[in-house]
């Protein structure tokens, strides 16, 4: 790896903010343990996550993390509107970085007129001013990142809030397991070194076309998160879907196209120890069918002991992998001038 590389394409020293992921962790869970919740778990019946981009995915892993120990409904909304079920038994979560998300700020008013019990997490903008306004509960984070930079803020303070309400069982000692890997793995990921895993990998997606599979339950969120940072930092496509989901439709589709998939495509199968059985199963049949036709596989595993640091140590990689393809494809990570382009359009309107 050359590092003068490093200094003409990141300008905006997106190496340094992947870097010290797991301090910002460890900022965002100061923030969450301050956090004095003002609802109980007898007043909720439903939650509601509402957020785009680099917000939203919080919510997402959310989501996809608390399966299995929630006891309500846990919805993920990216648009203006709110689905009909919110009412006043809602817990309504508004995540929005800056604070100036049009859709989730039209979200928020609307969940407002419901009557919801809402939170919100933001770093200013008009969403902190409602709150403000309206002495809603508010979970106030640093600003001045990107959004997608800013994982660790838009997840952990509210999971910990979620643990004040009742809602779930205490994360500490999760947490605690999480940040202590992903410090060990920051060491081996930031190092300009040929032999840098995260670096290799990143070798064998340039000038290709990254196809991701995943388990459908507990990874859906770890696939779209690689799938957006390949395409945000990388300014490359990447295309996924999970199983058991796409053995009923997209594996089909591995039959045309031959050229294009011998000579261009390369398939990451995200896996984890406690994938389910059948899941499992599926996963070598289906990679015994790509592998005909695509011009690589790859299996990438989990790392950690709870489930929490195992879908981070795969998050976590998969942010610094894209970060590499933007140097190799010789792009600075960092802006996204077209997202930038559409915004500014959208304002005219």
């Amino acid at each position: 790896m050359n590092p003068t590389s490093i200094q003409r394409y990141d300008k905006s020293n997106m190496h340094r903010l992947i870097a010290e992921f797991p301090k910002q962790i460890e900022n965002a869970v100061k923030i969450g343990n301050k956090y004095k919740p003002v609802y109980k778990k007898s007043q909720i019946n439903s939650i509601l996550f509402n957020g785009l981009g680099g917000s939203a995915i919080g919510g997402d892993l959310l989501r996809s993390y608390l399966a299995e120990v929630l006891s309500v409904p846990f919805v993920v909304n990216r648009h203006y509107s709110v689905p009909d079920f919110v009412n006043d038994k809602t817990l309504s979560l508004v995540s929005s970085y800056s604070g100036n998300t049009e859709e989730t700020i039209a979200a928020h008013a609307e969940v407002n007129k419901r009557k919801a019990k809402t939170v919100c997490i933001c770093s200013g903008g008009k969403i902190e001013e409602t709150a403000l306004k309206t002495k809603q509960s508010l979970i106030t984070i640093p600003g001045g990142l990107p959004p997608r930079a800013a994982l660790g803020y838009s997840f952990f303070p509210t999971l910990i809030a979620l643990s004040k309400m009742k809602l779930i069982p205490p994360q500490g000692k999760y947490i605690e397991e999480t940040v202590k890997l992903l410090k060990k793995k920051s060491k081996i990921y930031s190092a300009l070194s040929d032999s840098n895993p995260a670096f290799q990998l990143a070798k064998q997606l340039f000038t290709k076309l990254p196809v991701l599979y995943s388990s459908a339950d507990r990874f859906d969120v770890v696939n779209l998160r690689w799938r957006g940072q390949i395409a945000e930092n990388a300014k490359q496509l990447a295309f996924g879907h999970v199983i058991p989901e796409m053995n009923h439709n997209e594996l089909v589709g591995w039959k045309s196209l031959r050229r294009v998939m011998e000579e261009d495509i390369v398939v990451l199968f995200l896996r984890d120890k406690e994938d389910h059985e059948r899941i499992k199963i599926r996963m070598e049949i289906t990679k015994g069918i790509v592998e005909q036709y695509a011009s690589k596989i790859i299996e990438v595993h989990s790392e950690g002991k709870s489930l929490l640091a195992r879908i981070f140590s795969l998050v976590y990689l998969g942010d610094w992998v894209s970060y590499y393809l933007a140097i190799l494809n010789g792009i600075d990570p960092t802006p996204v001038k077209v997202i930038d382009y559409l915004k500014n359009e959208l304002g005219k309107v």
